[in-house]
């Protein structure tokens, strides 16, 4: 079983009135760790502290988004956090057709390269337009292909792509790639909100299941939008997950 993370935006409405008291609230459900998505006014030396203090650890973060023109900052903040992922991800328009997926393609690989001198492995979040099918193709598949090195960090709800396809398929098929897994549920209607993982339609078990325990490092929770109490869910989430034995928190 893997440890089990949170993504931090799901919380980012509490954050915003209480960032240490959302630690201290995710600390006591019991997650291993946590996946920020910007500080709320702490510096990454004083978040990943009083993450510590807490008994948990920085699984991987969000902020800064890497991108060509902040390299430099992402390597500086990797390393006030202790942690050597970093991530990036893209909108609709960068995956719209082959020349765009190929202009995205060239500028992750650029920046995978500078990231990987500094000892910084480069992983992608996905959201729902990279599964779409491009003539007939998914156009991850294709983005795949042109950048080898790059790393992902499956977001096995939007891979479903509102149950168009099978999302433990897409596990199975970057298996060897993905260095982190978001763990997230719905009913799979777009632009409707997600449920606690495990009550909605994703096939949370089989997901988990094709994951390769060798490179995946580390289950994360994620909620966009919840039209119920997010942290009700949150903890919900975490009680399925650990109730399952599909991975490992602090209680």
């Amino acid at each position: 079983m893997k440890p089990i993370s949170v993504q931090l935006y799901s919380l980012r409405e509490q954050a915003e009135k209480d960032f240490v008291g959302v630690l201290k609230r995710v600390a006591a459900i019991g997650y291993k760790g946590v996946e920020p998505a910007g500080f709320w006014n702490l510096t990454p030396k004083e978040l990943k502290k009083i993450v510590k203090d807490l008994g948990m650890e920085i699984s991987s973060t969000h902020s800064p988004w890497a991108n060509p023109e902040n390299l430099d900052q992402v390597i500086e903040v990797a390393g006030e956090l202790g942690i050597d992922l970093v991530a990036c991800g893209y909108g609709p328009n960068e995956f719209k057709d082959l020349d765009a997926i190929k202009a995205t393609a060239d500028k992750v690989n650029g920046m995978q390269a500078k990231l990987a001198a500094a000892g910084l492995t480069l992983f992608q979040h996905n959201h729902y337009w990279e599964f779409e099918r491009i003539k007939g193709r998914i156009a991850y598949d294709i983005y795949a292909e042109l950048c080898p090195k790059v790393k992902f960090e499956l977001d096995t709800y939007w891979a479903a792509n509102f149950g168009h396809e099978d999302a433990a398929e897409q596990v199975k098929k970057f298996r060897d790639r993905n260095v982190l897994l978001h763990i997230k549920d719905g009913m799979f209607i777009k632009d409707g909100a997600m449920v606690a993982v495990g009550s909605g339609k994703n096939d949370i078990k089989g997901i988990i299941a094709a994951a390769d325990e060798k490179v995946t490092r580390w289950m994360v929770v994620e909620l966009d939008r919840c039209d119920t109490d997010m942290f009700e869910a949150v903890e919900q989430s975490y009680k399925y997950l650990i109730s399952n034995k599909l991975a490992s928190g602090n209680k």
